[in-house]
């Protein structure tokens, strides 16, 4: 029968002899004899104990579960339970490295819309992206509580246009117009700005705000503690105690019974029509800008979750 020092089982198996020392140490793998010398001689079944360990170690089994494992006299109804238990522990650590990977990612994305790079600019980052989520929430209730009013809006034009009726149209405006000032308060409520300059947080009047040139993540304006005029960081600020969605169903829910009573209302005028015919083009224009209003909705929410 062959037997291997502790150099030969080390390279066969991969591992430092120093490795195998320890687990003799460990009394996971000794050696089934010594030599004259005192040298360690292990056996062809100390060598498949040992590919065995080596295999458990490569799957992030522990030292100590591994001894666990091999000392037991059912190892059957052990395995499983260490596998289950390493299968978690390495999801909790995948998941964890890919937040890390989604940090690095944010602070490239946001770095490419900094002009002047200072040690400060990685805290206005920080501040952005921890707020980055409340942001995505913000807009999706803007995007939400806009269907409604979209679809009134076009159901309203496409009837001026093909019979004439305008007094929907004009109805509209009496409903736009107050949404329009609610929902810019309810936004610029929430929202502040990061100075590029000082980086200090801070938060422009209304109107400055509302009449400033943006883009979906900039707006250009004045920071209130240096004076810096350009263009500055959009993030959301204080988490607000009371519900958001809450203070818009006095308005929402007025909204909805509008959208559908003037959409019932098109469709008894068409179908009651007395130049009605099936596949009537008017009917499928009104259906088709219905489901328009829902695209942008759920583009949101797609690009969104990728984000995520």
């Amino acid at each position: 029968m062959s037997k291997y020092t502790t150099g030969e089982i080390a390279k066969l198996c991969g591992v430092s002899v120093r490795t195998v020392q320890y687990y003799d140490s460990r009394n996971i793998l000794v050696p089934s004899e010594l030599s004259e010398g005192g040298r360690r001689l292990y056996s062809e079944q100390d060598l498949k104990r040992m590919k065995i360990i080596c295999f458990l170690r490569d799957a992030g089994i522990s030292i100590n579960n591994i001894g666990e494992l091999l000392s037991e006299d059912d190892p059957g109804s052990v395995i499983s339970v260490l596998l289950e238990q390493q299968e978690q522990a390495l999801r909790e650590e995948v998941s964890e490295r890919q937040e890390k990977l989604a940090i690095l990612d944010g602070i490239k994305k946001e770095l490419r819309g900094i002009d002047n790079f200072s040690v400060e600019s990685i805290g206005d980052i920080a501040y952005a992206m921890e707020n980055k989520k409340n942001m995505q929430k913000l807009h999706a209730i803007l995007l939400i509580t806009g269907i409604p009013l979209g679809i009134i809006q076009w159901t309203s034009i496409v009837l001026w246009i093909t019979m004439g009726i305008w007094w929907p149209f004009a109805a509209y405006w009496f409903v736009a117009i107050p949404y329009a000032v609610w929902v810019s308060n309810f936004y610029f409520k929430r929202v502040v700005y990061i100075c590029p300059q000082c980086h200090e947080v801070f938060k422009p009047n209304f109107k400055e705000a509302f009449w400033a040139r943006h883009t979906p993540t900039l707006r250009k304006l004045t920071c209130t503690c240096c004076g810096y005029h350009g263009f500055c960081v959009e993030t959301y600020g204080k988490e607000e105690k009371e519900n958001k969605i809450m203070e818009f169903l006095p308005f929402l829910i007025p909204l909805v019974i509008a959208e559908f009573a003037l959409l019932g209302y098109t469709l008894h005028h068409i179908l009651t029509h007395k130049n009605y015919k099936r596949g009537n083009r008017t009917l499928w224009l009104i259906i088709t800008i219905v489901l328009m209003n829902f695209v942008g909705p759920i583009m949101y929410f797609l690009l969104g979750k990728e984000d995520a």
